[in-house]
This record gives C-alpha cells, sequence and structure tokens, in this order.
C-alpha cells in the first residue's frame, strides 16, 4: 500500500500563550514539522497587541469576523472580515486588536511561522 498524499488534522496544536489569543496551528512546524508554510486559526482577544516583529516569512491574513490592525513599516492597515492582507518578509511589523470586539483569522506563512524567525522586538 503506499503511502497517503495528503493528512487530516483533527487536533490543532493549540500555541500556549500568556495574553488570551488563541493559537490554533493545523500545519506547521510544531503541528506536523512542515518547514514550507504553516496555517493557523487565531482569535485575538478586544484590546490585544503584541511587539514589533521583523518576520523572515512571508504572511497573509485572513479575517472571519472582527477588525484587525496591523502597523507596517510605520503605516497603519485595518482589515474587516472577509478581507485579506499579505505582508512580505522583512517587513517591521505590529499586529493588534485595539477593538471592543474580539477579532477571528487564519495566518498562511510561507515559509512555516518560527519562534527563531519572527525576530520579535523587546517590549
Amino acid at each position: 500500500m503506499s503511502e497517503k498524499r495528503y493528512f487530516r488534522q483533527q487536533n490543532p496544536f493549540i500555541v500556549p500563550t500568556t495574553d488570551g489569543k488563541l493559537i490554533e496551528e493545523h500545519i506547521g512546524l510544531a503541528s506536523t514539522g512542515t518547514g514550507q508554510y504553516s496555517v493557523a486559526h487565531m482569535v485575538a482577544p478586544p484590546q490585544w497587541s503584541e511587539p514589533h516583529q521583523r518576520p523572515e516569512f512571508d504572511e497573509v491574513t485572513i479575517v472571519v469576523r472582527g477588525r484587525k490592525r496591523f502597523e507596517i513599516d510605520g503605516e497603519v492597515v485595518e482589515l474587516g472580515a472577509g478581507e485579506s492582507l499579505l505582508i512580505k518578509a522583512g517587513a517591521r511589523v505590529r499586529y493588534s486588536n485595539p477593538f471592543d470586539q474580539e477579532c477571528e483569522y487564519w495566518s498562511v506563512c510561507v515559509p512555516a511561522f518560527s519562534p527563531a524567525t519572527v525576530n520579535r522586538e523587546e517590549a
């Protein structure tokens, strides 16, 4: 019998956080050992933010509900439900949800997200 050419994720890796954000990695380094790309489902609570970073990967964000703010190389972009955004590797970016409702979104990183290549700045 040949090897399956698909993988069904039934138990995504839940990334431990201390800021109330839910991160479920469906495909990627932590969940499946996949380094080429990662796919994660996230829910950011109201008033959430993280420090600036300069990732070494491209990241696509697709907002499902709520709104999300991006500070990209000094420019502010806000997305609402049904909108998407590509941020290219090397951009200085800060993600936040300064709004009163949680924000649900999906993130695809190429290559896969890694704590070693996200390059977060000290707060």
